[in-house]
């Protein structure tokens, strides 16, 4: 399907240039920036790629968390707002919501409500993505999920806790992920980043350490999805990602934020990005 080139958006993305200590990078910026140059069907895609964070800052909420992800599609006052009578939720989140309010209404019989409202709405969060037009997003939910499942079953099986209680969704990874006794779960031939996240999450690594490798695996996937992209809005989704890993690296450690910052803007250069683009012709 033809999908629109942002010539334009994507060959300006590296003027985003900050001081070497990214002093005033601002990821709400650049991300308000972008969304402003795209066509409705595609701002609908990074809409649901940010909804992510929303469910966060909905979980947190829901218990009481003062911490607040300020990279979701609502301010903490208009989050707040939606929970109580909710108009632009995306409606999967309205309807999970509501049947956990109101676990008894027929309405939601098709909903279990004795599921961990946490598991529930990231479920149903992979779930939307699946279902998205987006291919890249389609793909990149595919990915993190089985990502975060893998490092959620490493982590348990540590803790020697059922690995069926920390994984969400229902799929061959997550069947190798609570049957298998295999250090790799049986997975290698599946996910070829499996050795890296294995060695990234080693006893002998404190968690900044193990966190900023499992960042540098998702980075490192971006990159791969998009070899062949120059202009359209999988490139503008894989940068996004990485703004978003800039933004969680420079609050949680300023110079390996530092670093990524570099790394995001020493990318190719426009004119580097359309003599390749014309290589493939």
């Amino acid at each position: 399907m033809f999908q629109k080139q942002y010539y334009t958006l994507v060959a300006g993305l590296r003027e985003w240039a900050l001081d070497a200590d990214t002093k005033g990078f601002d990821a709400r910026e650049i991300i308000s920036e972008i969304a402003e140059q795209l066509t409705d069907k595609d701002l609908r895609a990074v809409r649901l790629l940010y909804t992510f964070y929303d469910i966060e800052n909905i979980i947190g909420m829901r218990s009481g968390r003062s911490r607040f992800v300020t990279l979701g599609n609502f301010s903490a006052e208009e989050l707040a707002a939606e929970m109580e009578r909710p108009e632009e939720l995306p409606a999967f989140i309205q309807r999970l919501l509501a049947a956990y309010a109101r676990p008894d209404d027929v309405e939601y019989d098709d909903i279990d409500c004795s599921v961990p409202f946490e598991k529930a709405i990231f479920e149903a969060y992979y779930a939307e993505c699946a279902r998205s037009s987006s291919g890249f997003l389609r793909e990149w939910a595919e990915f993190d999920k089985a990502l975060r499942n893998v490092s959620a079953a490493i982590t348990a099986r540590r803790l020697d806790i059922p690995v069926a209680e920390v994984v969400v969704g229902d799929d061959e990874i997550i069947a190798g992920l609570t049957k298998s006794s295999a250090v790799d779960f049986g997975l290698k031939g599946e996910l070829p980043w499996i050795d890296s996240l294995l060695s990234a999450l080693a006893d002998d690594v404190n968690m900044l350490d193990k966190e900023h490798r499992i960042d540098q695996i998702r980075w490192e996937h971006t990159e791969e999805m998009t070899a062949f992209d120059y202009f359209n809005i999988d490139v503008v989704l894989a940068y996004l990602i990485r703004i978003n890993l800039v933004h969680r690296w420079c609050a949680l450690d300023v110079e390996r934020g530092r670093e990524m910052y570099k790394k995001l803007v020493g990318g190719l250069s426009a004119r580097e990005q359309i003599e390749n683009a014309a290589k493939t012709e």
